[in-house]
């Protein structure tokens, strides 16, 4: 007779309606020994998530976008359960797993509605589609997209997030303002020494690659945000609409600042769009979509700019080239071939990676007060967008 699991998937893993699903999860409530083969299954789609490119973050992100946080609960266990087997496990995903949500009880509040749920999920999990992968699967061996930090990245990495943490806290603008700039021009300099060094060295670093969240709503803003601030930190991002998520390549410091700053500005800009829609509220305005939607496309356009100025302005600087720059820069004439070389290994890398992409011109903003608050938002953030061109990833199955 075909175990209980084959025929609770085979009802409801191939096909699209709540029917399948209801049939399989009634199979597998009435029978409590195939738990164990159930657990052992999402194991192996969760395996073969890793075989098609995809990280513990996108498959809880994706599971909580298209399902809801139960199922997003249930990927992580499955998540966790399935990487405790792997002596190693590639860079960035200690750092997931840590920051992934519990998993719910097994089998509440009844045994069908879990083995409803769970089935959902698989349903899910085997249509993912395979993605570029940033990094190799746990248990590989690093190759040459992804590799080990650098020695002395904590200590810079705390340092910088403990900046943009007290910017996302103040009250005060002014010290907002100088926090960020700060943080921006340590990210700056820190990349400008791991290159120097690497070129010291003769060091066989080659670009690597990670994959941020760009959610819903106003996602499109958000994704001209983020690749505002890849461009600024000499890295080039590549927006997945359909999944909601951008990929981003670069040397693995400025990934790390990319992804440290991003976060930080958005949660900025969210404060102060909050704040500013409260006033237009209370002036007797009440539809706010285009409102929010003007306001995060004029904060990321306008901290594009600025985020350029100031990167800029910390190479020339430490190049020995910018105005009142003097024989204390860093690097020296040396400086701007390495800086060079390295934008053509993250532009050749990033071809390979995506060698379909589309410029998108994107719709203009349409309210007015929206965009004054949001340029006036980036202002005080000391930050600013990309103008309204996006490169989209094309050929997703």
């Amino acid at each position: 007779m075909e175990p209980v699991t084959d025929q609770a998937f085979a009802a409801a893993l191939y096909s699209d309606g709540d029917a399948g699903l209801d049939t399989g999860a009634s199979l597998l409530a009435a029978d409590p020994t195939a738990d164990a083969e159930l657990l052992r299954r999402g194991e192996e789609f969760v395996r073969r998530a890793w075989e098609r490119g995809w990280q513990p973050a996108d498959v809880v992100r994706l599971v909580r976008r298209d399902l809801d946080e139960t199922a997003a609960c249930l990927a992580a266990g499955l998540i966790v359960s399935e990487t405790a087997r792997y002596e190693r496990l590639p860079p960035r995903w200690r750092a997931q797993l840590d920051g992934l949500p519990d998993a719910p009880p097994r089998n509440r509040p009844d045994r069908f509605s879990y083995a409803s749920a769970v089935l959902g999920l698989y349903r899910l999990l085997l249509r993912l589609p395979a993605i570029e992968p940033v990094g190799p699967p746990p248990g590989a061996a690093p190759h040459g997209l992804h590799l080990p930090p650098a020695h002395d990245e904590p200590r810079m990495l705390t340092r910088i997030r403990a900046l943009l943490a007290k910017a996302e806290a103040t009250g005060f603008p002014e010290e907002a303002e100088a926090l960020t700039t700060k943080a921006q021009e340590l990210m700056a300099r820190h990349s400008i020494d791991e290159a120097l060094l690497a070129a010291r060295t003769h060091s066989k670093e080659a670009p690597g690659a990670c994959r941020i969240g760009v959610d819903a709503p106003y996602e499109t803003a958000k994704a001209i945000l983020l690749d505002a601030v890849a461009a600024a930190n000499r890295c080039r991002a590549v927006w997945n609409s359909d999944l909601g998520f951008s990929t981003v390549v670069g040397f693995e410091p400025d990934l790390d600042a990319v992804e440290l700053l991003y976060t930080s500005l958005l949660v900025q800009g969210t404060v102060a769009m909050t704040k500013a829609e409260a006033g237009q509220r209370a002036g007797g305005r009440k539809r706010t979509k285009t409102f929010r939607q003007s306001f995060l496309m004029a904060y990321a356009q306008r901290l594009g700019s600025r985020l350029a100025a100031d990167t800029a302005r910390v190479t020339a600087a430490e190049a020995g080239t910018g105005a009142g720059a003097g024989p204390e820069g860093s690097g020296g004439p040396d400086l701007l071939p390495v800086l060079a070389a390295r934008d053509m290994a993250v532009k050749d890398t990033a071809g390979r990676m995506f060698p379909e992409t589309t410029t998108t011109r994107v719709r203009g903003a349409t309210d007015l007060d929206g965009w004054t608050h949001g340029t006036a938002a980036a202002d005080r953030a000391r930050m600013g967008g990309n103008g309204p061109e996006l490169r989209g990833g094309h050929g997703r199955r």
